[in-house]
């Protein structure tokens, strides 16, 4: 190494001493000792400057008056409120601008038993606490039951769940109670929304299909919530789901044919027939209801009549809607596998293709229908045509921000300090 880069060394060397010396300094000021600073020392007990409406320790109350926060003291303010009852449902709320008083904007649930925390700061800025437990009492009123599906198990990746209600709900302000308290959650974490079916029925979906092998937690959190005047919530309920490989089938009415793919790759294409003319298959995606290894198929239980009747035992049929459409054996029209479309709605095959077909999937699995005459397949009322919705539509049908599942209350500033909106 020359000497210009001897020196060059040295100048960088002493120049980096130098710009350490105030860190040093700074260090030594954060460990210096922290006697006189309001925040070191832990809370003091606040009780005699915050008085609750709830009244003492272990008190039962009437979960129909809001609750209410009040700095007694000369000096003392409020700095912040939480309320949280043993199902996790923090209870939302407005401070005063002045920070005396804070009052619930949200009403308490029947039944249930709280933990109230209360900070408080004096003028010298010293921290105070008091926590208070009480419970309410139950409401002598109608329940709103919830019950939520399907059944725990496993299902394909596009099962919607679904939310039926003992009683109807109108009223947007009400829809946001009840799907505020239905939380899904799933790993891998998906974004997803509850829609609106009707007053009765919510359905909930990813907006995309939910990936393969996912778990699924469906949780009610409506115990005790006042939905409105004579109704409150009824006794929570939840259930697991897993999802199982990806399984979609494709029936082309026009090539047919059907594809069968498995976590993205064909693993099977049939030939098949689907509906002819007057009877022609609903096109669009359709979710597995069930399957049945033998069903009796009865036109009169569909309107079908005359030269059209039938009556016929069918094997290996999975349905896809609850008017009678379904994936079948039909050997008695071997002739037109591939070549016509004869059937009246349902998508026939050889009987060893349908028992292949009805061995690989489950409840929850998709089928798709392109290339018909036939009417779309409607979102709701026949089965699952959730996926026909696009995902601006699905949200629309939601009571809360669009696309968004608000957990009632998870985030706490919004749970302690704002109102509802």
């Amino acid at each position: 190494m020359n000497h210009s880069a001897n020196t060059a060394k040295r100048r960088l060397t002493a120049g980096c001493a130098i710009a350490l010396a105030p860190l040093a300094l700074g260090l030594a000021a954060c460990s210096s000792d922290n006697t006189g600073n309001p925040l070191a020392g832990a809370p003091y007990d606040a009780s005699d400057q915050i008085a609750v409406n709830a009244g003492d320790n272990g008190s039962t109350v009437d979960p129909a008056h809001p609750l209410k926060v009040t700095a007694t003291g000369e000096e003392g303010k409020i700095a912040d409120v939480t309320a949280v009852d043993t199902a996790g449902r923090f209870l939302r709320g407005e401070l005063s601008d002045d920070g005396t008083r804070w009052h619930s904007t949200t009403p308490l649930a029947a039944g249930a038993s709280y933990t109230l925390h209360v900070s408080t700061e004096n003028s010298a800025g010293e921290q105070g606490r008091r926590t208070l437990n009480f419970q309410t009492k139950p409401a002598h009123a109608k329940r709103l039951g919830v019950t939520l599906g399907p059944d725990s198990g496993t299902y394909g990746v596009g099962q919607p769940v679904t939310a039926e209600l003992s009683h109807k709900i109108k009223s947007a302000k009400q829809r946001r109670i009840v799907e505020r308290a239905l939380i899904v959650r799933s790993t891998p974490k998906v974004a997803g929304s509850w829609t609106w079916v009707d007053g009765k029925e919510l359905h909930y979906r990813p907006q995309a299909y939910w990936p393969a092998h996912t778990s699924i937690r469906v949780r009610s959190r409506i115990a005790g919530l006042k939905i409105r005047d004579g109704l409150y919530g009824d006794t929570d309920k939840s259930l697991k789901l897993k999802t199982g490989d990806r399984m979609e089938a494709v029936a082309d009415a026009s090539g047919l044919s059907m594809k069968v793919k498995k976590n993205g790759k064909v693993i099977r294409s049939m030939p098949i027939t689907t509906g002819k003319a007057g009877f022609e298959t609903r096109n669009g995606t359709k979710v597995i209801l069930g399957r049945e290894g033998f069903v009796r198929m009865r036109s009169a239980t569909v309107g079908i009549g005359g030269g059209e009747s039938y009556d016929l035992g069918v094997h290996w049929a999975t349905r896809l809607t609850w008017s009678g459409e379904y994936v079948h054996a039909a050997p008695w029209s071997a002739g037109s596998h591939g070549v016509a479309n004869s059937s009246h709605g349902c998508t026939g095959m050889s009987t060893g293709n349908a028992a292949w077909f009805f061995e690989n999937v489950r409840p929850g699995d998709l089928v798709t229908h392109v290339n018909s005459n036939g009417e779309d397949m409607p979102a709701f009322g026949n089965g699952f045509g959730d996926w026909n919705l696009s995902w601006t539509k699905w949200k629309e049908g939601s009571a809360l921000r669009p696309g968004t599942q608000d957990t009632g209350g998870t985030s706490l500033d919004a749970a302690r300090l704002r109102p509802q909106l």
